[in-house]
């Protein structure tokens, strides 16, 4: 018990951002299990409140996610699906309750990728295990395979939201928290979306996704704020 909260804890506040790094990262936390029914989850939520500006986004939130499931975040603007994510990623603080998460990658409106470098070695910077072999599988799940020489500079809105996915991909994190994933793909970008998320689960991964569009996770637990 005494571990549980202090993993929770822990997972609540956002690390220090050093200076000269993006604006956002991949979420590299140590893995806190989350014992439900004596299962590990990769995601724990318990009794999870978030206020902000004074006013409740959400209330007393319970969810789990094991190996393998999803959970689809939906309702309109403003109702807490980011801030649910970023709370999830450990960017944002909890007002109560708790939260437990194996290691993350999350996926939002920022790149979190050097503008200067290659794409290659602008994902390179993000992988610890595996290396190139993992920066080749997840620019190959994105069919970004002929822009690995090319500056984060140079590519286009679609290619950037294309590339932020496969720095989620390359990740190797179980858990994958992705805000409106969707957002500037193309009917390819998104086929290739949902056949990297299904290997994925099927994996043993997890995905927390907020979205206002389908994701081909049909399968995926709804999650309706507000």
């Amino acid at each position: 018990m005494g571990r549980d909260r202090r993993v929770a804890r822990e997972s609540r506040h956002p690390r220090h951002r050093p200076r000269g790094r993006p604006s956002f990262r991949a979420v590299r936390c140590r893995y806190a299990r989350a014992r439900g029914g004596g299962v590990s989850a990769l995601l724990r939520l318990a009794g999870v409140t978030a206020r902000r500006g004074g006013r409740t986004l959400f209330e007393g939130l319970d969810l789990v996610l094991q190996a393998g499931e999803a959970a689809v975040l939906t309702g309109p603007n403003g109702i807490g699906k980011s801030s649910l994510i970023r709370l999830a990623a450990g960017l944002l603080r909890a007002d109560a309750g708790q939260v437990a998460r194996a290691e993350a990658a999350l996926a939002d409106e920022h790149l979190a990728l050097d503008e200067r470098r290659r794409l290659g070695d602008a994902l390179a910077f993000w992988v610890r295990r595996g290396g190139r072999e993992q920066v080749a599988a997840g620019m190959a799940a994105m069919g970004l395979d002929h822009l690995a020489e090319v500056p984060v500079r140079m590519l286009s809105t679609g290619q950037r939201k294309r590339a932020a996915l496969a720095r989620v991909i390359a990740s190797g994190a179980p858990l994958w928290l992705l805000d409106e994933p969707a957002n500037g793909l193309d009917g390819e970008g998104q086929e290739r979306l949902a056949a990297a998320m299904a290997a994925h689960r099927a994996a043993g991964g997890a995905v927390l996704a907020a979205t206002h569009q389908p994701l081909g996770l049909d399968d995926a637990r709804q999650v309706a704020l507000g």
